[in-house]
């Protein structure tokens, strides 16, 4: 009997040894989803790239930011037709950061404004059903310093951002805020638009921040446990 009892024991600690190296290795998933501000193209270090350091090791973040993308499906290059789109969906992320808006003020995506709450309450949804059931937060646009390329702040201002802000009430997710802490400092992006490495830096910390204060990193680290 004490000899079927200690090959019980040896087989339970092998069991255990072998998944512990699986449960160690587990790490909360963050995917960043956005336009080129989130891309971050010819950046030394992405906004995502350093939220990863912030977060630290426990964490996995990812950046699915694509340049020029509207949240309109019937913008000129809408988000949903991307394979990024597929892939962060198959990724089945734990926390989710969308920051969309700012290429659908153009004249020929801003056309469709009606049918923007719509469809970015769709784009919530699809990320909101996923499997982990993931904390999504949707991220208030960045300030436009400078008209170009179509993108216009009085848009922005007065139709985009009270917009998020009324998608993130109907779809009960939270926002982050990252129109406010960039006012009057357009010396933090390298054209009027996009942010530059020491305007990304700041997007990760208001992210971090934000993260931290709704307890999405304990929530989830716990989930994980």
């Amino acid at each position: 009997m004490k000899r079927m009892v200690s090959i019980g024991l040896v087989a339970l600690l092998m069991s255990f040894f072998h998944v512990l190296p699986a449960l160690a290795q587990a790490k909360i998933k963050v995917a960043c989803v956005g336009n080129s501000i989130t891309e971050g193209a010819s950046l030394t270090e992405t906004y995502p790239q350093k939220l990863q350091k912030l977060l630290g090791e426990e964490y996995e973040v990812r950046n699915y930011g694509i340049g020029g993308r509207t949240l309109l499906k019937k913008g000129d290059f809408p988000y949903w037709k991307e394979a990024k789109y597929a892939d962060v969906l198959a990724w089945n992320p734990d926390i989710v950061l969308i920051k969309l808006g700012t290429n659908d003020s153009k004249p020929q995506n801003w056309q469709y404004k009606d049918e923007f709450v719509r469809d970015y309450k769709k784009f919530v949804k699809s990320f909101k059903k996923l499997p982990a059931d993931p904390q999504v937060y949707v991220c208030y646009p960045v300030p436009v310093f400078e008209d170009k390329w179509g993108i216009n702040e009085a848009v922005v201002k007065n139709e985009v951002l009270p917009a998020v802000k009324k998608i993130a009430r109907k779809t009960r997710v939270k926002t982050i805020d990252l129109y406010t802490p960039f006012l009057g400092k357009g010396t933090l992006t390298k054209d009027g638009i996009h942010p530059n490495d020491e305007g990304a830096a700041l997007i990760a910390r208001e992210v971090y921040k934000a993260l931290q204060a709704t307890h999405a990193l304990s929530v989830s680290a716990e989930a994980k446990r």
